[in-house]
């Protein structure tokens, strides 16, 4: 071990670029996250879109597939843009988030989804929200 390493743990002194190298390890992981959990609902999403009522189709059903791509280019702008452009794509991810959960809340209402589910998309949108929250607090 180097002589750094040794003091740092022997004095408890904290290495200032390990532990930024930390954070933004850290901080790369949880867009992959969010990336990863937005395909997630993607894929669950729009195969059901297609069973929805075809006289409805061609505008709420748009609308809420439109919602969830919006959201998903959103958080790809955001990630790779930094400082306020990285905050302003945040921030249309948030309202695209917001325009889907009321799509989604639509449609479950209409008996489009079931009560399991509208359960289930509405944990895969609330874990989104969590996350988004997190990268806009970190960013």
């Amino acid at each position: 071990m180097d002589g750094a390493r040794q003091n740092v743990i022997q004095h408890g002194m904290i290495d200032r670029g390990e532990v930024l190298h930390n954070i933004e390890a850290q901080h790369i992981a949880e867009e992959m996250i969010i990336l990863a959990r937005t395909f997630d609902l993607l894929d669950w999403l729009l195969p059901r879109l297609e069973r929805f009522p075809r006289l409805y189709r061609s505008a709420v059903t748009r609308r809420l597939m439109d919602a969830a791509l919006d959201f998903q280019e959103a958080l790809f702008e955001a990630q790779s843009q930094g400082g306020t452009t990285r905050q302003r794509h945040l921030r249309e991810a948030d309202a695209a988030l917001n325009t889907l959960r009321l799509y989604l809340r639509l449609v479950h209402h209409w008996r489009w989804l079931n009560d399991r589910q509208y359960q289930h998309v509405s944990g895969m949108v609330a874990e989104l929200g969590r996350l988004l929250g997190g990268w806009r607090r970190a960013s």
